[in-house]
């Protein structure tokens, strides 16, 4: 009777694994089949895409989609500027968002609850697009890279996901610091940070892509000097520059193979753009992703 159990529950066990398993791979293949399909787009014929029929491969392979794009050097400057925003974007936020968030997590802190309040506030509350656009006017943020940067310096989520970790390291080893003489920002440096280094990583990431896919501040606050243009925000004119100039179906049917090869279209470009835009994060995220899933290590320490 024993035995029949064993291998009762032995089947349960396979039988489970196996259907998720299943599960698994018919979600994974849901979530990747557009993102592939549209890697096949980029590079297939333009006016071969417009038949329809693209699935996972190319029908014609071409990188005519690419070179259109890159075929102007401002997308090059565009690219610099777009890493350099990210960059220093993700370094000053998270810098400063965690100091903020250190303060006030320590509960020694008076005014952390009303501070806490304001900060929670500016995620509900908003002044809007004009108003923004006359404060960073009053403050001859217009037409600068500043104002990438400055804007984006606090965000309040990612206050309080730090915040919230940060009220998990043991006082004792603050005290213990401070007994020995260190200082708060010595605290901060060598033992907030470190500790925090998953919750940082985290955020580090939020931001980053957050940056790295912005295209309308440009378009509001840098649209005036084309050398502060982003990479998003030159895609996005080549995308509508496209669409402008994107032919008729007569003319589709009067082409030349030649010329048919020398064409983009709209949905061309499309998957084209999306690919090179999507291209860094997915190149950075698999070194951002094991902080996601490693907890706070304090030691020995306890209360």
């Amino acid at each position: 009777m024993m035995k029949i159990n064993i291998s009762a529950t032995k089947i349960e066990d396979i039988t489970f694994n196996v259907l998720n398993a299943l599960l698994m791979v018919l979600l994974s293949a849901i979530t990747l089949y557009p993102f592939w399909n549209t890697i096949a787009v980029s590079f297939n014929e333009a006016l071969d895409t417009v038949r329809g029929g693209i699935n996972l491969l190319p029908r014609k392979w071409t990188l005519y989609n690419y070179k259109v794009i890159f075929s102007n050097s401002a997308i090059f400057h565009a690219f610099f500027i777009s890493v350099a925003r990210t960059v220093i974007n993700m370094v000053t936020s998270v810098f400063f968002t965690a100091m903020i968030a250190y303060v006030l997590s320590r509960k020694n802190f008076v005014f952390r609850k009303p501070f806490t309040v304001l900060l929670v506030l500016s995620m509900y509350v908003n002044a809007g697009l004009i108003p923004t656009y006359f404060l960073m006017k009053n403050l001859h943020l217009l037409n600068s890279f500043l104002v990438y940067i400055i804007p984006g310096i606090i965000y309040a989520f990612n206050f309080i996901v730090v915040r919230t970790y940060l009220q998990t390291i043991p006082e004792s080893i603050i005290e213990s610091v401070r007994i020995d003489g260190g200082s708060d920002f010595t605290i901060f440096l060598k033992i907030v940070l470190p500790l925090s280094r998953p919750v940082l990583a985290t955020i580090a990431l939020f931001v980053a892509v957050g940056a790295w896919n912005m295209w309308f501040d440009t378009m509001i606050y840098n649209s005036g000097r084309s050398e502060l243009h982003t990479l998003q925000y030159k895609l996005m004119e080549y995308l509508q520059s496209s669409q402008a100039q994107s032919r008729s179906a007569s003319d589709v049917g009067s082409m030349s193979l030649s010329q048919s090869v020398s064409v983009v279209t709209p949905v061309s470009i499309r998957a084209a753009i999306t690919v090179i835009a999507a291209l860094p994060i997915l190149v950075v995220y698999p070194f951002m992703q094991r902080h996601f899933v490693v907890g706070l290590n304090v030691g020995g320490v306890k209360e």
